[in-house]
């Protein structure tokens, strides 16, 4: 592929063998075509550097890039985007499952609403096979046009994954790149939309996979989490207080970043300092993937006939 794409898929993995193949039939089956998909293989010791190589030979719009050593997942996830040529970016993960349509209303989000810096869709949690576990209702205030008020409902609601919408790669370049301290992907984003609102598209096109071996399963305390995101993590020079500071500080440096007026600055430390307060409170830190799973007799969406490769459900 010689032309520059209008969009760049970073999609970082380490032994992802189990689920990658659906993952890339589900973005290589996108109904929105104008995109490059840049593969990042962390060192996998298992078949996904043959799984990533078949999908290169037969579409020009994979380009796959093996490393030789496990760099960690959040370098990885930097150099994917580093490789990326599109004006638009996207992160994918190699478990996670997309609709069809996920990418064509994303980028018809951003060409329609020229101050919106992300556009991601609805979402729900499914298991390893597929099957919708939790429904994720989106209240977070990421579209609203103050930062301040984009700021607070990021450190105070559960999760929305905008981590994985479809971003301008400009704004993304204005950031701190991704790092490795405890929840880096929070103060991440929420750096991210204090340069400006997001759009969240009404429709559920995002399957975010939970499964035992997904890597915040598989490594169950901060330490082990953090040393999966940077081998350099490993050893006694970076204990959990640190990474929890460093987990603080990294929403302060943030708010210190970003292109905001004095009066805006201080409306996002006084919601830092309240945020801060409030961890000492029972049920601090929810996670959306730990809410009881819904009566599947209640579910109005199928993912097999959302999502390409899903025709006739997981084999």
């Amino acid at each position: 592929m010689n032309a520059r794409p209008r969009l760049s898929i970073g999609l970082p993995v380490y032994n992802g063998e189990e689920y990658l193949a659906e993952s890339l039939d589900a973005l290589l089956g996108q109904t929105y075509e104008e995109f490059e998909l840049v593969i990042s293989d962390n060192a996998s010791a298992d078949g996904t550097q043959d799984i990533c190589r078949r999908y290169a030979a037969r579409d020009s719009r994979v380009r796959y890039l093996r490393l030789p050593r496990n760099i960690g997942a959040s370098p990885n996830h930097n150099r994917v985007f580093a490789e990326s040529r599109g004006e638009l970016f996207k992160w994918a993960s190699h478990d996670d499952l997309y609709a069809r349509d996920l990418l064509r209303r994303c980028v018809q989000a951003l060409d329609e609403r020229p101050d919106v810096i992300v556009a991601h869709t609805g979402q729900a949690v499914i298991d390893g096979d597929g099957r919708v576990k939790v429904p994720y209702e989106y209240g977070l205030a990421t579209d609203s046009p103050r930062p301040p008020e984009r700021f607070r409902s990021l450190l105070f609601e559960p999760g929305g994954d905008d981590f994985y919408g479809v971003m301008r790669a400009e704004v993304l370049r204005r950031v701190k790149p991704l790092d490795s301290y405890h929840h880096a992907d929070r103060t991440f984003v929420a750096e991210i939309a204090l340069h400006g609102p997001f759009h969240q598209v009404p429709e559920l096109l995002y399957f975010r996979r939970d499964h035992p071996n997904r890597a915040e399963r598989a490594n169950p305390d901060k330490r082990s989490r953090c040393v999966n995101l940077d081998p350099l993590r490993a050893g006694p020079l970076h204990p959990t207080p640190r990474l929890l500071a460093e987990y603080v500080w990294g929403f302060v440096a943030a708010v210190r970043r970003a292109p905001l007026s004095p009066a805006d600055r201080r409306a996002c430390h006084r919601h830092l300092a309240a945020w801060m307060a409030s961890r000492v409170r029972p049920g601090a830190g929810e996670r959306v993937e730990d809410r009881a799973p819904v009566d599947p007799a209640l579910l109005t969406v199928s993912v097999d006939a959302l999502v390409a490769g899903r025709e006739g459900g997981r084999a």
